[in-house]
């Protein structure tokens, strides 16, 4: 499994199992800010937005993660104007 860093803002992640075993059911997840809460060693707070499939933000939430579980999420240049043209 790939070693994933702590994310930097705006980038867009999947969530999955491999992240935690809370994410039984995946989620995407647009990145505000890695949180500087007391934690595990090779875990993470991260505070962010849950997507739809439209890329819209639906929910705030801050998630408790293994970094290394993470998957970015590229996004294709239709989905990055989509996105400006909405926000």
């Amino acid at each position: 499994m790939p070693s994933l860093e702590v994310p930097r803002a705006g980038e867009v992640l999947l969530v999955r199992r491999e992240a935690s075993v809370q994410f039984v059911q995946p989620l995407l997840f647009r990145m505000i800010r890695a949180l500087d809460w007391p934690t595990y060693d090779g875990w993470a707070w991260l505070d962010g937005y849950v997507l739809n499939k439209e890329l819209l933000a639906v929910e705030r939430r801050s998630i408790f993660v293994q970094p290394g579980g993470l998957r970015r999420v590229a996004l294709t240049p239709q989905q990055t104007l989509a996105r400006k043209r909405r926000g």
